[in-house]
């Protein structure tokens, strides 16, 4: 019985709070508040010196907002399919049939006729996966690529099936406009009607207009499912960290052959994460379809593998896959904002990376402290020369990012130990 009551991997650490959990990983609250207050306090300073105030503009935390739910959720539908044990590199596939699901339900029924196409649509991109991966013991890489493919294919087969020639407008690459969309709300006061932040954010002031910004960001014109998906990652955390499902599900990503030994259903729980998985990626599909109000052929650009190193970043838990979905969504909200802007991000990199490189020093790690401090002196020297990035350079800041972070967060990750195995019953 303490196999399954104490998942190999899963922390021995007395918890110290759920909240304190989700973001931590049984760390202390007080150690990320600091890191929060640093990081607004980094923004500040590098506003300052460089003049550019869309780094903390209520318009660029919006944008970053609207960027990273489509990929925390795709990066949620990973955190449910892995820590069962099952890699999803289909998910950017699943996304894209999450998106022309939205598009066909929601242009015929309305918005809320939209979710649920999405969500069955993502769902039965997950249950293909599920199949070949659980059922057939496919290898699970091979499984994703093939449901990424798959996926574009058969959407295109349906455009040209359903919206050739269609009276309701569309075409081979687009479906007709999507009817309406989900209500959107602005806190009262701070962000509407006498808008406080929005006055204090035109003051300038270091530090407390840059709050005032990141809050008005956060606080005005915010959708329905925008707020859905911020409460799915203290849900999803509850849910499988605080819940005996949660607890049996993530034993099947941990050792799977001594979870089944003690009645788990293996088989079934892998069978429902990787359909949730599916749904939650396609729900990702659904908030790209209302950015633009129509689904669009190629509209998820690659966001299901960004999801996915969102997840890897956050270490397979929520509250880190979140913190890696701003990060990604910051940095594309930025470039689409100002490409001027762009290169103060060097002057960011650099302060972080010489902050690492003191710490990692401080530790004894002499090889990642030099390696940090180089790339940190490259970075500043990219700050003072470069007025300008090039348009080709500066929409792939995104992608950047997701390298450099993965490659810096490399050293602490842990994915689940069964995660990627094939599991067949009575076999070791």
């Amino acid at each position: 019985m303490s196999t399954v009551a104490t998942p190999p991997g899963s922390g021995t650490r007395p918890s110290r709070g759920p909240l304190t959990d989700l973001f931590t990983g049984g760390g202390r609250a007080r150690r990320l508040t600091w890191v929060l207050v640093g990081i607004v306090v980094l923004f500040s300073v590098v506003r300052v010196i460089s003049g550019e105030q869309a780094l903390t503009s209520s318009s660029t935390i919006a944008a970053t907002l609207l960027l990273a739910v489509p990929i925390g959720l795709a990066a949620l539908g990973g955190l449910f399919s892995e820590r069962a044990g099952v890699v999803n590199i289909g998910l950017d596939g699943m996304m894209t049939l999450g998106t022309w699901g939205a598009g066909f339900a929601g242009y015929q029924w309305g918005w809320g006729a939209a979710v649920v196409g999405g969500l069955l649509f993502g769902a039965v991109g997950g249950l293909l996966h599920a199949v070949a991966t659980v059922t057939f013991g496919v290898d699970h890489v091979v499984s994703g690529v093939a449901i990424n493919i798959l996926a574009g294919g058969v959407v295109r087969f349906l455009s040209e099936l359903l919206y050739t020639d269609n009276p309701a407008g569309g075409g081979v690459t687009q479906s007709p406009p999507v009817d309406g969309a989900p209500p959107s709300f602005s806190v009262p006061v701070l962000s509407s009607g006498p808008d406080l932040l929005g006055s204090l954010e035109r003051q300038h002031w270091f530090l407390v207009s840059d709050l005032a910004g990141i809050l008005r960001g956060l606080t005005s014109g915010i959708g329905l499912l925008t707020l859905i998906a911020i409460l799915l990652v203290p849900a999803s955390y509850l849910l499988l960290w605080r819940t005996a499902f949660g607890l049996r599900l993530r034993s099947c990503g941990e050792n799977p052959a001594a979870a089944d030994s003690l009645g788990v259903p293996v088989y079934r729980l892998k069978y429902v994460a990787v359909l949730i998985s599916g749904a939650l990626a396609g729900l990702g599909g659904v908030f790209l379809v209302f950015i633009a109000g129509i689904y669009r052929e190629g509209q998820v650009n690659g966001r299901g593998f960004i999801g996915l190193a969102a997840l890897i970043f956050g270490n397979w838990r929520p509250g880190g896959l979140a913190a890696g979905a701003a990060l990604f969504g910051f940095t594309d909200a930025l470039q689409l904002r100002s490409r001027s802007a762009v290169v103060a991000l060097f002057l960011l990199v650099a302060i972080g990376l010489a902050v690492i490189a003191v710490v990692q020093a401080r530790r004894g790690r002499l090889l990642p402290a030099g390696i940090a401090a180089v790339v940190a002196a490259a970075a500043l020297v990219g700050f003072l020369t470069v007025e300008e990035l090039p348009p080709g350079l500066v929409s792939f800041t995104p992608h950047l990012t997701t390298l450099l972070v993965l490659s810096l967060a490399s050293q602490r990750l842990r994915m689940p130990k069964a995660d990627g195995l094939v599991y067949r019953r009575g076999e070791h």
